[in-house]
């Protein structure tokens, strides 16, 4: 037995008789008062309430929370809006993320298959620091460009020697 243990009585022979308690009753919400001290006059008038409102339980552990109505998607007049937008936000954050930003290069284009593709240029000391540990950074900034491009857009992350060695003309060489 342990000091603590002997502190707090938990392994004592003496039984502590636990007392029945009445169940208490939750207070019913009672419609406050107006308040008109530092308000401005209302223009409007509104109709009196007739029920006050009873306040909103937590969440549940274990249930998911009520969905929120989804604005309309409405077409942009200029389709490449914001995958121009996604391209500004990704240099913005990769420049922030790395010691050299100098070298930071994004392009975005268009690949064989049709769709949307950002290409991250970064040194190569740098890009440790862009894909981050198990690629958690490189997921999130993914995640994050893909939400502002309001649609589908691959992100590719390259060094600066994977760069150049692409960009090279394979039919040229032997």
């Amino acid at each position: 037995m342990s000091a603590f243990d002997d502190e707090f009585g938990l392994f004592s022979e003496t039984v502590v008789e636990e007392v029945e308690r009445e169940p208490t009753r939750r207070a019913q919400a009672q419609p406050r008062p107006p308040q008109t001290q530092g308000r401005p006059p209302q223009t409007q008038s509104r109709p009196p309430q007739t029920q006050a409102r009873a306040p909103q339980a937590p969440p549940r552990p274990g249930r998911p929370p009520a969905r929120r109505e989804r604005r309309p998607n409405t077409p942009s007049s200029d389709p490449w809006a914001g995958y121009r937008r996604a391209t500004e936000l990704l240099s913005f954050l990769a420049r922030k993320l790395v010691s050299n930003p100098e070298i930071v290069a994004v392009e975005l284009f268009v690949d064989e298959s049709a769709q949307p593709v950002i290409e991250l240029v970064v040194h190569p000391d740098d890009l440790g620091k862009v894909i981050g540990r198990s690629g958690r950074v490189a997921h999130a900034l993914r995640t994050i460009v893909r939400a502002t491009a309001e649609g589908r857009v691959a992100v590719d992350i390259l060094d600066s020697e994977e760069a150049a060695e692409g960009s090279e003309d394979p039919a040229g060489e032997e």
